[in-house]
């Protein structure tokens, strides 16, 4: 899937000025001739996969509309050190004064992307789906759940407008599981899924008498959840979260889980290096 430009613009714009500030690019300005032109490869350092790639185009050519970039390896391929991503060329004082800003997107949304790729490798042969969470980057929201798709994952909830989904808390004010399910299927129409997060087997048996569609099985053994498994016997989508690491993933998806979630693919992915070289 490909986000708009009327979706991207907005964000890409913002970090644009924030890194312009009031005066723009002094050291450039300084030391580059306005007739200079350049031709710059877009060049990953690392093995992943890449995501960004519309967020790189709109940094430099929201500077300089006669920047001209060229993208050989879209969203969604592996790269591997020296791969190139693409090109750029156009004024050298535009590419110098976008390049951070592009690169940063570029970096940030590969890392997760690369991520996410590794925990859908380790439990392919599974029926397992990874899936991000809502513990994204404020303002970031749309790309990183973007590039969890480039690499490979699925969306949970975009926001709290999505879909319901009961947590402890919401369980201890509301009274009960059971009266936070009733309360939540009278307030929400048809179309509405709910899913309700439980810590325990018992509190999964108490749910399994209400009218909900999905459990979250939260920070549970996968002895655990292969018992929830068990226990849901189908009637519920079982998301496992909690614990889940690329050493750990392979034995919760093992539990034979519909879902397994996992936050620090949007807050805390190591980003991609990726650089630009000089062809000219």
């Amino acid at each position: 899937m490909t986000l708009p430009r009327v979706m991207l613009e907005p964000i890409v714009r913002t970090a644009l000025l924030e890194d312009l500030g009031r005066a723009g690019d002094l050291t450039t300005q300084a030391t580059v001739s306005s007739d200079r032109q350049a031709t710059l490869a877009i060049v990953a350092r690392d093995h992943g996969v890449v995501s960004g790639t519309d967020c790189a185009v709109l940094a430099w050519t929201l500077l300089d509309p006669d920047v001209e970039v060229r993208i050989d390896l879209p969203d969604g391929s592996r790269v591997g050190p020296g791969s190139r991503i693409g090109t750029v060329r156009g004024s050298a004082r535009s590419l110098l004064t976008g390049e951070r800003v592009a690169l940063n997107f570029l970096g940030h949304l590969s890392g997760v992307a690369s991520a996410t790729s590794g925990l859908v490798q380790a439990v392919s042969g599974s029926t397992t789906r990874i899936c991000d969470t809502r513990k994204t980057t404020p303002g970031l929201r749309s790309l990183e759940k973007d590039a969890v798709r480039a690499g490979g994952g699925h969306n949970h909830r975009f926001g709290l407008d999505d879909a319901i989904l009961i947590k402890d808390n919401h369980i201890a004010y509301a009274g009960g599981i059971t009266a936070a399910v009733r309360a939540a299927r009278e307030a929400v129409g048809h179309l509405v899924k709910i899913e309700v997060e439980v810590d325990t087997l018992e509190q999964l048996d108490e749910l399994l008498d209400c009218d909900a569609d999905a459990v979250l099985l939260d920070n549970m053994t996968p002895a655990q959840l292969a018992e929830a498994v068990r226990r849901v016997a189908g009637r519920l989508i079982t998301e496992a979260s909690g614990r889940v690491t690329q050493e750990t993933v392979a034995a919760l998806a093992a539990s034979g889980v519909d879902l397994i979630s996992a936050g620090w693919l949007t807050h805390s992915a190591p980003v991609l290096d990726v650089g630009l070289d000089a062809v000219d």
